[in-house]
């Protein structure tokens, strides 16, 4: 598991630090750095989480024979695809996906720990959910990552057994860097508007009619002529006539509140400051995008992540050996799942013309590649693209 004894951890040297944003209690959002409390923050990350959970992630094996024919298997390993599909104990291989694009995109970093067995197959993937990360080298100069969580405890485990995911990557050498800091003063001024609106609604029950008296009345008094008022003249319910009238002994004055209500343009001004930070919009938060709409957020937003921990678990899962081999892991969600049908079926006729090959069509179709999927085909009867070039021969 690449755990350290206490000699290796007593000659380790310190290079950076870096700390997650975590979200622990209860009580309601107010802005102070935990994003995940935000309404508008969860919505802008949800579909991009959801989108990467749907992702179904492959043991890809593909391979050459002797006479250049290239094969490719799906899931060759049963133990690869059991780790894939069910991780750990906890959660199953979606759920796994969702919380690390939720660390992702809270933190700028998402941790995945691999467990290993007797003889260094990995057999489980943990998520870890740390306060706060260092990077450290031992005595042999190689990197380990030590994790402090919320519970005051901390672990400690070679960078070479963590699929690191980061977004951002920018200063730092190892670590991606933190949204909070870019966020900050939007917000804080989206938590401003919101307690506006919060005071201007307590306002809405202050005074609204007083009651001059031109002669001296006791308390007691003075409350049993306000509540007649209010009872005669304030309630719909009780009242016939939009006049109301007072005799000599009493002045009634309208007080007039003139409490601030923020205006809408503001407030859709600062979301759409959000939207953008997160490379989102209305449409793809409310489910009401087209074809084209997801096809660009999904381009922008769910592919690079998704390549990403494509490239991580197969560089962290395999060895050299085994990747020059053929072997790695796919995260397959078609760009296309969300087209109608009557596109995708368009993009299927393009096959019998050389232009697509049946594989590139499943993945429209959001269909696993086939062997021999690869060959291009030309219309007469489907026939391989080389075999009709030898009969014109």
């Amino acid at each position: 598991m690449g755990l350290f004894s206490k000699n290796s951890q007593e000659n380790a040297t310190e290079t950076s630090i870096y700390k997650m944003v975590v979200d622990c209690g209860n009580g309601f959002y107010a802005w102070n750095g935990k994003l995940y409390r935000s309404e508008l923050v969860r919505a802008c990350i949800k579909p991009k989480t959801k989108a990467i959970g749907k992702a179904v992630a492959k043991h890809i094996r593909k391979t050459t024979d002797s006479e250049g024919n290239r094969k490719i298997l799906i899931n060759p390993s049963v133990n690869t695809r059991f780790m894939l599909e069910e991780p750990n104990e906890f959660m199953t291989g979606q759920m796994l996906q969702e919380k690390v694009a939720n660390q992702l995109s809270l933190n700028g970093n998402a941790f995945i720990l691999i467990i290993r067995d007797n003889f260094g197959v990995p057999v489980g993937l943990y998520p870890i959910p740390a306060a706060s990360v260092e990077a450290k080298y031992d005595e042999n100069h190689e990197l380990y990552l030590k994790f402090y969580y919320l519970n005051g405890k901390q672990s400690e485990f070679y960078y070479r057994e963590v699929i690191h995911i980061r977004d951002d990557f920018f200063f730092n050498d190892i670590f991606g860097e933190n949204p909070t800091e870019g966020l900050r003063e939007t917000m804080e001024m989206v938590g401003t508007i919101n307690q506006g609106m919060i005071a201007a609604i307590k306002n809405s029950n202050i005074i609204r009619w007083l009651l001059k008296f031109t002669a001296s009345m006791r308390d007691e008094d003075l409350k049993v002529k306000a509540k007649d008022f209010a009872e005669n003249y304030l309630q719909i319910s009780n009242n016939s006539t939009t006049v109301a009238a007072v005799d000599a002994k009493a002045d009634a004055i309208q007080v007039k509140n003139e409490s601030y209500v923020p205006n809408a343009a503001n407030i859709q001004a600062q979301e759409e400051r959000v939207y953008s930070f997160f490379n989102t919009n209305k449409k793809i938060i409310q489910s009401a995008y087209s074809e084209d709409e997801w096809i660009s957020y999904y381009e922008a937003a769910v592919e690079p992540v998704l390549q990403q921990m494509a490239g991580e678990y197969t560089r962290k899962l395999f060895t050299r050996r085994e990747r020059g081999c053929g072997n790695e892991i796919i995260f397959d969600s078609s760009k296309l799942t969300f087209a109608s049908m009557k596109t995708k079926l368009q993009l299927g006729g393009l096959v019998d013309r050389g232009i697509m090959s049946p594989n590139e069509a499943r993945d429209v179709f959001n269909l696993p590649p086939v062997d021999g999927g690869d060959a291009l085909l030309l219309r007469k009867d489907t026939g391989h693209l080389t075999e009709a070039e030898e009969e014109n021969e």
